[in-house]
């Protein structure tokens, strides 16, 4: 019963991909209609792309195919890691952004840009910035994680209640040294907010084409270990009676969620809520074994963040865009509530 639902639910998500891709080029700041996109995406695949429609083309393909392939990478990364870091640590309210990861690449990207415009100059920065600021904010995540780890840690064991009490200190902590790098250099202000607040707008191929590496870098050891996964949940007392090295395999994991995490705040900025949210909805129709759990939320995680970077762009009058990480934290923020209001009452029960 349970295999029929997750093999239906796989089925829905997969037919959705293209769907939505599809439908999210529709919308922007110049009107197409479903025959321009179908027609263009048609010519682009034969090769036929005359002069008359390269403008359209242009659009479509490089402008909005882009930013709706990278919204759905950075939506996949988001949810994997607040998967793989609610299996690891037990804890329902645990995601990269809970956990200050988030805040943690974002203070990586925040202190490589300072550095940039300070001490390197701004036309070498122009030049290596782009290929050094997903190392910055890897560096920065992982950073950030080992801090909550060591705060979490009680008694030589991670404890639960403590893990999000821990995100919430190292988060605003690093918030707090953002602010005094912008209060530092004026110049790099307007590039370290553009980086905090979560966004798609201008991205483009060359940002796609940057975040791959490190995004399948960051997928393989979370596929590989992922039964093990399953055996962590248990605890990591009963993962060393059933033989598992715990340490080693925790750790390959918690850096595939650093990479991942890292390099999606690196090419979008913070956004938040898409690990927590997601991991919890398909646990609700397909049980939470993590192999199934892992595919399905990569796929509706790319997918929520599709959609929520579609009503970022297309909420305001006169083509404004709101920052994606708004979005989601309007979606997030009650989900939140309610799934600590449960955890509380689990807890007294």
């Amino acid at each position: 019963m349970m295999e029929k639902r997750r093999s239906r639910a796989v089925a829905v998500l997969l037919f959705l991909v293209p769907v939505s891709v599809f439908t999210a080029c529709l919308f922007g700041a110049y009107d197409t209609s479903v025959a321009q996109v179908f027609n263009v995406f048609k010519n682009s695949l034969l090769g036929d792309v005359d002069s008359s429609t390269s403008s359209l083309s242009f659009i479509v393909t490089d402008l909005r195919l882009s930013r709706v392939c990278l919204s759905f990478l950075v939506g996949i990364s988001l949810a994997v890691a607040g998967t793989v870091y609610q299996g690891i640590l037990r804890n329902p309210l645990a995601d990269p952004f809970t956990l200050g990861v988030s805040s943690g690449a974002a203070f990586g990207a925040s202190l490589a840009i300072f550095s940039g415009s300070t001490v390197f100059g701004a036309g070498l920065w122009l030049k290596f910035g782009s290929l050094f600021l997903p190392l910055a904010a890897l560096a920065g995540a992982m950073a950030a994680l080992g801090a909550v780890l060591m705060l979490g840690r009680i008694g030589g064991s991670l404890r639960r209640e403590t893990m999000v009490l821990a995100g919430i200190v190292v988060a605003t902590f690093l918030s707090a040294l953002i602010s005094l790098l912008k209060s530092l250099d004026e110049d790099s202000v307007t590039s370290i907010v553009f980086w905090i607040m979560g966004s798609f707008q201008g991205r483009g191929w060359e940002h796609v084409t940057l975040f791959l590496p490190y995004f399948i870098a960051g997928m393989i050891p979370i596929i590989y270990y992922s039964r093990e996964l399953d055996i962590l949940s248990l605890g990591e007392t009963q993962a060393r009676h059933l033989g598992m090295d715990v340490s080693r395999v925790r750790l390959f994991l918690l850096v595939g969620s650093g990479l991942l995490t890292g390099a999606a705040v690196a090419v979008s900025g913070i956004i938040g809520f898409v690990g927590l949210i997601v991991p919890h909805l398909v646990r609700m129709f397909q049980g939470a074994e993590h192999r199934p759990l892992l595919l399905s939320s990569s796929l509706l995680g790319g997918l929520l963040l599709v959609w929520s970077d579609v009503i970022a762009r297309s909420l305001l009058p006169g083509g404004e865009e709101l920052p994606v990480g708004v979005v989601t934290a309007l979606l997030g923020g009650p989900f939140f509530c309610i799934v600590l209001r449960g955890g509380l009452k689990g807890a007294r029960s």
